[in-house]
């Protein structure tokens, strides 16, 4: 029998439990978090598919739909602080229930965008409703693990947004050609009935399944909560002071600098997610379900590289050079699609890989870097601000790039312009955002 009297001996019987504790955690928390988020990322670029039949249907131009697709981002910003300080009076169940309940019935409602403004009243709602969720889930992940386990654990949730194109793509060109026409509906219109209507279910079973509070957590034992407890808060002493206060936060420079960077991230992220199935038909692929399969093949790329990231972030310890390395592989990307997208359409499949693992990949590193500067209420509002105003990103892609398609004919100058802001993200990582921790270990 072993001696846990010992110091080593009680060490490792420590790490044992915890190493327990968190598994029984993740298994609890992460799959239905993930299935949430694999749901808001279909439910959000279900449009991308859907215009490949709904812009001629309904005589859409470029810049109707890209307004439509970035005006979502609008409600996601005004709606996003206000949620994520709710969470923290409410709590997360509650929280993320009403959301998931709330967008899936917005996506449903979709099927009757039959004009132009109908359409940009329902995306609208469809972002104010989903504010919060994700940096809502950022905030209440912090609050059950350690900073040490946090990149793989963000990496593995946010892998989700590739996943939804893994599973939305094939699903989309299914529904939209197997169901087209009954009914009296088109596709495109069952696209957004059909991915709507689970969302509804999976918010319910949220309400019911999800637990606030790690004290709340009785399905683990007393000696398993408590050295959660312990670990947490020695994590939170060994991060030294960070700032709590709200109005303080504001303030603060480096917020601003990370919203800026996100906002970066978020222009390339986008672009990706709304203009990946137009691009592939650009590049010569016709069939709406083959367009589906080439999106889920480069999401599955994406997936892989979001969770590669979040592993190795937590090994090294070095979340901002991965960060930086994720935009520049994303820039080089869709700079190569431009140039790639009237030559082999082989070559755009796979620069648009790369553009998509890039973008992706560069997101949960991002989210360490704030969490390591922020606390307590700090770190909510932080969190909301940084999404919701870098989400503004997501707002001017898709507009930006229709209105250049519209006056142009062409896509390709949109995308080298989003290479550019990429590369920019990158820039300002490397030159400003690594002094804050260099201040820091000052």
């Amino acid at each position: 029998m072993t001696d846990t009297s010992l110091p080593g001996a009680a060490a490792r019987a420590t790490d044992t439990l915890l190493d327990t504790a968190y598994r029984r955690i993740f298994w609890r928390l992460i799959p239905i978090l993930m299935v949430l988020w694999v749901l808001a990322w279909v439910d959000r670029v279900n449009i991308s598919f859907a215009k490949l039949q709904m812009a001629d249907e309904l005589r859409f131009s470029e810049a109707v739909y890209g307004l439509g697709a970035g005006i979502f981002y609008i409600g996601y910003l005004l709606f996003e602080v206000p949620s994520n300080l709710l969470l923290q009076r409410i709590g997360a169940r509650k929280t993320i229930a009403r959301i998931a309940i709330g967008w899936g019935t917005i996506c449903a409602l979709m099927s009757y965008a039959t004009t132009p403004t109908t359409f940009y009243i329902l995306r609208f709602l469809l972002g104010a409703f989903e504010a919060g969720f994700f940096p809502g889930v950022i905030l209440f992940l912090t609050q059950w693990f350690p900073s040490e386990r946090r990149a793989k654990v963000f990496g593995i949730f946010m892998s989700s947004v590739a996943l939804s194109g893994v599973i939305g793509g094939p699903l989309a060109g299914q529904i939209m050609t197997g169901m087209q026409g009954i009914g009296g509906l088109s596709g495109w219109q069952w696209l957004f009935i059909v991915e709507g209507i689970p969302t509804i279910l999976i918010g319910l079973f949220a309400l019911a399944w999800l637990t606030d509070r790690l004290e709340q957590a009785h399905w683990l034992s007393d000696e398993e909560r408590s050295a959660v407890r312990e670990d947490l808060e020695r994590d939170a002493r060994s991060l030294g002071p960070r700032e709590h206060g709200f109005s303080t936060v504001l303030r603060d420079p480096r917020l601003w600098i990370f919203t800026l960077v996100y906002f970066c991230i978020i222009v390339a992220n986008a672009t990706v997610a709304f203009w990946g199935p137009t691009i592939m038909r650009e590049a010569g692929f016709g069939h709406v379900a083959t367009i589906g399969w080439l999106v889920s093949g480069a999401s599955l790329v994406g997936s892989a590289v979001m969770i590669g990231n979040g592993l190795m972030a937590d090994r090294t310890g070095r979340p901002l050079l991965q960060c930086v390395g994720s935009l520049i592989v994303g820039a080089l990307g869709l700079a190569g699609v431009a140039f790639a997208l009237h030559g082999s359409p082989q070559m755009v499949v796979v620069l648009f890989a790369l553009a998509l693992a890039g973008a992706y990949g560069a997101i949960p590193v991002f989210w360490q870097l704030p969490n390591r500067l922020f606390a307590g209420t700090a770190a909510a509002a932080g969190i909301a601000i940084i999404n919701s105003f870098g989400n503004l990103g997501g707002f001017l892609a898709p507009y930006g790039l229709g209105l250049l398609k519209d006056a142009t004919g062409q896509i390709a100058p949109g995308l080298v312009a989003v290479a550019v802001v990429e590369a920019l993200a990158a820039l300002i990582i490397l030159m400003v955002v690594q002094r804050f921790f260099a201040r820091r270990r000052a």
